[in-house]
Parts: C-alpha cells; sequence; structure tokens
C-alpha cells in the first residue's frame, strides 16, 4: 500500500506568503495565532479579483435563498459548493496565505472541510457561539482539528455582521458558554429565544474588501448582526485535517468531470489525495487515478 502516497509534497506554501507579512517572519505569526487564535491581513485580494468574486455569485445570491434555521440565519444567504460554480472560487481554497497557515497547523494531507459564501441581510440577528471543528467529538483543551479562513467580500463593519470572535477561546477547556450553539438552532424556522451571549471579551473582526481573517477550529466565534441597510457578504473556506470527515461531501458536491478542471492542489484539498499511508484510498488505488478515468468514460 505504501505505493499509494503521493511523491514529496512541494515546498511548503509558507515561502510564498512574505508580500503579505508586513516585513515579520511566518513563524512570528504563527506565535501569535497560537496565543490569540486569529490573524488578520488587510488587502490581500485586488479590487479586480473581488468584482469578478461578485459577478461569478451574483446568479445564485439573486436567488435569495435563505437560511433554513437559526444557526444558518433566516436573513443570510448561504452559498454552498462552491467550487462547483466557478473555478474563481477555487483561487481562495487554495490561496497561498490563507493554506500556509491551514497546512502548517494540520499538515499538508489536510482536505476542503467546506467552501460556501455568507451574504448577512439588514436585520439578521447574532448566531449563537460556535467552534468550527466540534463535529469531531474529542475532548478539549486539544489542538485544533481545522482552520477557517474569512475572506471579506464586503468591508466588514461594528454595524454590518462582522464575525465576532473570543479571543484565546481556542485554549479553553469543554464549559460551553452562554449563548453556545445547541442542536435546537438547527431544528427548524423558529428563531431560537437565547441569552444574547453579548461578552466584553468578544471582538469584531472589522477589515476592508479583499481582507483575510483566519481562525483555528477551536476558537469560539459567531456571526455578528447586521445593523446596518446593506448586505454584508463573505466567503470562507474551512480546511480540516486529512482524517477528519469534511463537512461538505466534496467529492459529490463537485462532479468529477468539473473536479478535472480544477488546479491540482485544490483536487487534492477536495479529496483526490491520501492521507498516510493510505486513507483515501479506492479499491487500493490512489484517487487522482480514478479522476482520470471517470473523466474519459464520460468524453
Amino acid at each position: 500500500m505504501t505505493t499509494l502516497l503521493s511523491p514529496a509534497p512541494e515546498p511548503s506554501t509558507a515561502g510564498q506568503t512574505s508580500r503579505w507579512l508586513a516585513g515579520r517572519s511566518f513563524a512570528s505569526w504563527r506565535e501569535q495565532f497560537d496565543r490569540s487564535g486569529y490573524l488578520i491581513f488587510e488587502r490581500v485580494l485586488a479590487p479586480e479579483f473581488v468584482d469578478g468574486i461578485r459577478a461569478a455569485l451574483a446568479p445564485y445570491l439573486a436567488r435569495d435563498l435563505t437560511g433554513r434555521n437559526d444557526f444558518e440565519g433566516f436573513r443570510t444567504n448561504r452559498v454552498y459548493a462552491l467550487l462547483a460554480k466557478s473555478p474563481l472560487f477555487a483561487e481562495l481554497a487554495i490561496h497561498p496565505l490563507a493554506l500556509a497557515f491551514a497546512e502548517a497547523e494540520l499538515g499538508p494531507s489536510c482536505l476542503l472541510s467546506a467552501l460556501l459564501a455568507i451574504n448577512l441581510h439588514p436585520g439578521e440577528t447574532v448566531q449563537p457561539w460556535h467552534f468550527d471543528d466540534g463535529g469531531a467529538k474529542v475532548p478539549r483543551p486539544r489542538p485544533p482539528l481545522g482552520i477557517s479562513a474569512f475572506w471579506a467580500i464586503d468591508d466588514t463593519t461594528e454595524l454590518n455582521g462582522a464575525t465576532e470572535i473570543i479571543p484565546g477561546s481556542h485554549l479553553w477547556d469543554d464549559h460551553r458558554i452562554e449563548g453556545a450553539s445547541s442542536l435546537a438552532d438547527f431544528a427548524g424556522k423558529t428563531p431560537q429565544q437565547r441569552d444574547s451571549g453579548d461578552r466584553a471579551d468578544a471582538v469584531k473582526l472589522v477589515m476592508p474588501s479583499g481582507s483575510l481573517a483566519i481562525t483555528k477550529g477551536t476558537l469560539w466565534h459567531r456571526g455578528g448582526a447586521n445593523r446596518s441597510d446593506r448586505p454584508r457578504l463573505i466567503i470562507t473556506p474551512q480546511y480540516c485535517a486529512g482524517w477528519v470527515r469534511q463537512l461538505e461531501n466534496m467529492c459529490l458536491a463537485v462532479p468529477p468531470d468539473v473536479a478535472a478542471g480544477l488546479p491540482e492542489r485544490a483536487r487534492e484539498l477536495i479529496g483526490y489525495s491520501i492521507h498516510p499511508p493510505f486513507m483515501g484510498h479506492v479499491d487500493g488505488l490512489h484517487p487522482r487515478r480514478l479522476l482520470g478515468a471517470a473523466t474519459r468514460s464520460m468524453s
């Protein structure tokens, strides 16, 4: 089974990040990340690229499908399976800055767990507090099993629903905080009555369009309330360790013929890869070999 392993990985994506590190070393940013549980890098994306993202999302946002429950948000559009909708979104998933921190934390065999757009409309209320790798029932405190990236397509502000985080909370134990999510938040169309969960130690991820915030999967956070008169749009790629189940079933969400046209690193992230020594094989073969066979049979 050792023949299933991919060739030796390319040099770390950390070497491609210097333009965004403000003269600091990648190691120093990682130390800050370990202390606080989050980072912000302003104006990473060119405005022209952000415009392209808006255009690619426009037909899906025009459907105005809102959340199915209190967690998704009754005044929020969520667009899932983005890799099946435009190759532009792959550029966010494999962006070297976000990916460098994901790989450093989770290893080079990490996977893309989810990739979605979140568009908060005016009047949306706060989400319940949660942490993104909470689906893995491993006792805390522990190292994160996921990393979340938040790409600001719109400016995120104090008023329009900027994501709220609790610095340092990635180090906490299993204690449930006030206003934390529960199964009831996913149960139906009735807004849940809960404590507001407002906290003096919370910080809003305020940043201009084109910026990137990164959080550890164990960091407590929530979507903010939109008290402005305009929507607030972000895109969030979420990564997980190579042995953790993805939130989105990527191999079904992204058809083989679409996956075959993605950059190689994007294909690896959605599951056409192996977590050593052989997790992810298909009938004893590396899945990328099956992808080539599947796409040939469709032609």
